[in-house]
Parts: structure tokens; C-alpha cells; sequence
């Protein structure tokens, strides 16, 4: 299979027909030592990421990708839960002003606080899961995020904003590039950017808060990277109760119920032995 270097800026014959796919699964933990705390977590989580507001956050990132927006669809659910899903356009003129190459580029793009404002056929969704187990007092919020676009940019770029934004405990995260472009020539690309890995979109300062893992499929142009949380501070994963509050058997009964609740969704297998 010939291999064809890829050049900085491409000149192709017609449109840019590469779809570039970003999907990635958001989790937070907590742990409600009542059934009471339980519900006021769920509530809580439904309001703090209802649709209005995610509504804002995907319209930050189609800012970041450099995107036109067509339409936007949002729903909150009864009893829990809501979507956005925002239709996009690539702004040609914009894309050829500010350099495409540089979106492309295989660096961090912006966090929350410098947020900036080119997409056909191409969307931003985001569905919510708040949830709890019935009877152990862990509770989990899971967001799923899809950005795909057609043309010549990246989501990739958005993609330390949304983790800076919903600072998860545990990151699953998929990137592939399907089909493929042609240039003037006539010769086939399928994929028009440098990537070695999704973890050089992320921040340095991000990744040193995470165990981090890959798996990439260089050939097919699909990337994988799963992320949780080092660190763990009980004070960030009570809800409603206060660790001065409990005793020193009831600290660790609920860390060892919070570290595997991470460490099942993080290698996505039950398991018995923490």
C-alpha cells in the first residue's frame, strides 16, 4: 500500500469528503448516603446540565471548530435527562481567513475561558443519563457527545474544552476518519491531518489529572483513549453529607464503593475484588 505524505494544505478537486467523527462518553461520580440525597443528586445534575445550558456549551463548540449553526433541537426529559442536537455548516470564507491548517494542527485547542468563533453535513448531539444504583448510594451522571464533520476542520479542537467544562472522572473517547478526498490530481487521501494520538489534543496540564490509555488502529484511521481520574478526594464525591460526618469504617466503605464504580466503568467490566 503506497503511503502518501500529507502536506499542509491540501489543493483537492472538489469538496473535502473526509467525515471526521469525535465520540465520547462523559462520567461523573458521586455517592448519597440517603435515598433523600439520592433524588436531590439527580435533581440537582438535571438542572445543573439541563438543555438550555448544554445548549450554550455546544454552541461554544461549534465557536471553537469554526462553525456556522443551521438549527437546534433540544429537549429536557421527564422523569431525567436531556439532548441538544445542533446542525452545522463550514464557513468557507472564515476557513481560508483563519487557516485551516492550524485547526488541524496536533495541539490542545482552547479551554472555557478563550473560547473563539467550516461544517456541511455535519452536527453536534449531546444526550444526558443521570442514574443511581437502588440500593448501594452510588449515583453516576453520563453525558455522550458526538461531533461530526464534514470538510476540512477537526472537532478535535473542541475537544479540551468540553473536558475542562465537565471536568469528568472518567473519559471514553473515540475519533475516526471515514472515507476519503481527492486532490487535483486525482489521488485518494483519507486523512488530511497529523495524529498520533487523541491525547495530544488535551492539555498538558489535564493530562497529568488522569491514568490515561490508547488503543489505535493506525491503518483505519480509528483512535481510542480511555481517561479517569488519579487522585481521589472523598470531599469531592459526597453529596449531601460531609465527611466529618461519618466514621473512619464508613470513609472507607464508601471510597472502596466509589473506586470501583470508576474502575468498572474505566475498564467496563464488573469486578469483585476491590
Amino acid at each position: 500500500m503506497e503511503i502518501r505524505p500529507i502536506k499542509k494544505k491540501l489543493r483537492l478537486y472538489g469538496f473535502n469528503n473526509l467525515t471526521k467523527t469525535l465520540s465520547f462518553n462523559l462520567y461523573d461520580i458521586c455517592y448519597a448516603l440517603t435515598p433523600e440525597h439520592s433524588a436531590e443528586y439527580i435533581e440537582y445534575i438535571d438542572e445543573e446540565y439541563n438543555a438550555e445550558r448544554l445548549t450554550q456549551i455546544l454552541t461554544n463548540v461549534a465557536g471553537i471548530i469554526g462553525a456556522n449553526i443551521l438549527n437546534i433541537a433540544m429537549q429536557d426529559y421527564e422523569p431525567q435527562g436531556s439532548s441538544v442536537t445542533i446542525l452545522i455548516a463550514e464557513d468557507a470564507n472564515q476557513c481560508r481567513s483563519e487557516g485551516c491548517a492550524d485547526n488541524n494542527s496536533e495541539s490542545p485547542g482552547p479551554l472555557p475561558e478563550a473560547v473563539v468563533a467550516h461544517l456541511d453535513k455535519s452536527h453536534i448531539t449531546v444526550h444526558t443519563y443521570p442514574e443511581n444504583h437502588p440500593d448501594q448510594g452510588v449515583s453516576t451522571f453520563r453525558a455522550d457527545i458526538d461531533i461530526s464533520t464534514c470538510g476540512e476542520i477537526s472537532p478535535l479542537k473542541a475537544l479540551n474544552y468540553l473536558i475542562s467544562t465537565f471536568k469528568p472522572d472518567i473519559s471514553i473517547i473515540d475519533y475516526r476518519v471515514r472515507g476519503f478526498t481527492r486532490d487535483l490530481g486525482g489521488n485518494k487521501f483519507f486523512i488530511d491531518h497529523k495524529i498520533n494520538s487523541i491525547q495530544n489534543f488535551i492539555s498538558a496540564k489535564t493530562r497529568k489529572l488522569y491514568q490515561m490509555i490508547d488503543v489505535n488502529v493506525y491503518q483505519d484511521n480509528i483512535f481510542h483513549t480511555k481517561m479517569m481520574l488519579k487522585d481521589f478526594d472523598l470531599d469531592n464525591y459526597l453529596f449531601g453529607t460531609a465527611p466529618a460526618n461519618l466514621s473512619s469504617n464508613e470513609k472507607s466503605r464508601i471510597r472502596k464503593k466509589i473506586k470501583r464504580e470508576m474502575m468498572e466503568i474505566y475498564t467496563g467490566q464488573n469486578i469483585t475484588y476491590l
